[in-house]
């Protein structure tokens, strides 16, 4: 046998670096979103991984570092979904349709992203990126609601508060959907969109 032949071969038969490090964070991923971060050891990601627990810190510095680079991947990506393509020429509550739809179609494609992500939003372990992202992505959000605010269509109250009164719902009916309480068809879809932005919109 030359040497490219055993090149080849080694190839072949050990995972490549990059492969290792999407295996980590894959492992990662599904142990944060079923038992959290404090719940979840780094010998039990490289388990799962099937990699040795020292392989998971020549990729990352601290399981810290690992729930960050998951949660920016994955907040990036939702972030993404929520204004891809979005409607800015039509009128609020289509755009409002439009960002309901998208946040139910990131939780149906990713539900251990979304998961994950719900589960470790406010968490102590992440840093000053990952907080910076989470500002950003709820920019638009924001600022929807300032400027239908001022044009009277929704409620006069802080953006905050009706983001996260709409946010918060739209994640409750996702965990029905999971834990099998609720079948979430399109009729059912329909009247719990309409019924969220009933309630932050102004009925005078």
């Amino acid at each position: 046998m030359n040497i490219h032949s055993l090149v080849v071969a080694k190839s072949e038969t050990q995972p490549r670096i990059e492969d290792k490090r999407e295996a980590i964070m894959q492992a990662a991923l599904e142990l944060f979103a079923e038992q959290g971060f404090y719940g979840t050891a780094v010998p039990e990601i490289a388990e799962r991984a099937k990699v040795a627990a020292g392989t998971i810190y020549r990729h990352f510095e601290s399981k810290e570092a690992l729930v960050n680079a998951l949660y920016a991947r994955y907040k990036a990506q939702l972030g993404a979904c929520l204004i891809s393509e979005f409607p800015f020429s039509l009128p609020p509550r289509q755009q409002f349709h439009h960002f309901f739809a998208k946040a139910l179609e990131f939780a149906r494609k990713e539900p251990l992203a979304f998961k994950f992500l719900e589960g470790h939003h406010h968490g102590a372990y992440l840093d000053d990126a990952s907080k910076a992202l989470e500002e950003r992505v709820l920019q638009p959000a924001y600022a929807f609601f300032e400027q239908t605010a001022r044009l009277k269509i929704t409620k006069h109250a802080p953006a905050e508060a009706l983001g996260a009164l709409i946010w918060g719902s739209i994640v409750g009916v996702v965990r029905a959907t999971w834990e099998k309480r609720l079948k979430l068809d399109s009729k059912v879809e329909a009247v719990v969109e309409e019924a969220i932005w009933d309630a932050v919109r102004r009925h005078d």
